[in-house]
């Protein structure tokens, strides 16, 4: 029943994600045809985005909360566009995609680690846990997905929060670092959200392999 229910909450979620981005594809098509059009490589627009990443996890370390959000904004979009010019101009690899996952895990560790920092430096303990507990769960749900696919099994179904969803927490984060306990407030539900994500994906491989594997006495 549980695997039933979290494949009809996946297929609900996925479906709000894909509108959302194929009406964000839509907007970002021309932009993309003049990259592709102006030579500008999928790796390179990785490296850009890494790099606003590095930028904006400064910018949190000296708690210029608006500058990094508004940084953070730019190279979570500019995310969008590797992939889409990769495929418009056929130089999709495996290593492009490869390349652009571990990019984005550290972007996102940075970021995060910078948050922590900031908040250890005014004594915000609470802040700080969730900031590193955030980070722990997306590094979780990530692993999980790619141990789960290197067994077969596509572990990306369900979850209460994707990429998208601790990207838009994480902008949130940014810009209320200055407003009291917003962030902690955000930084807790981000913690929860990648932490149950990990949980349900795991409970949702577990049940996929024991199906396939059937039980031990049937082998």
């Amino acid at each position: 029943m549980s695997s039933r229910t979290d494949d009809a909450q996946g297929d609900s979620t996925r479906d709000a994600r894909k509108k959302f981005s194929d009406a964000a594809r839509s907007f970002a098509d021309p932009l993309v045809r003049g990259l592709v059009r102006a030579g500008v490589t999928p790796n390179a627009i990785t490296v850009f985005g890494f790099i606003l990443a590095v930028a904006t996890a400064i910018l949190t370390g000296y708690e210029m909360w608006i500058a990094a959000g508004i940084v953070f904004v730019v190279g979570s979009s500019s995310d969008m566009f590797d992939g889409s010019v990769a495929r418009m101009s056929g130089k999709a690899t495996r290593f492009g995609a490869f390349f652009d996952s571990n990019l984005d895990r550290l972007g996102e560790a940075l970021i995060l680690g910078a948050i922590g920092v900031a908040m250890a430096r005014e004594a915000r303990t609470w802040a700080v846990a969730m900031a590193f507990l955030a980070l722990a769960g997306s590094f979780l749900v990530s692993y999980t997905r790619a141990r789960a696919e290197g067994l077969g099994v596509e572990s990306n179904k369900g979850g209460l929060f994707s990429r998208f969803e601790r990207l838009v927490l994480m902008g949130f984060a940014l810009f209320l670092g200055g407003w009291g306990i917003a962030i902690e407030v955000v930084l807790t539900i981000l913690a929860i959200g990648t932490l149950v994500t990990f949980a349900q994906r795991l409970f949702y491989v577990h049940s996929v392999l024991r199906d396939a594997d059937g039980p031990p006495d049937a082998r």
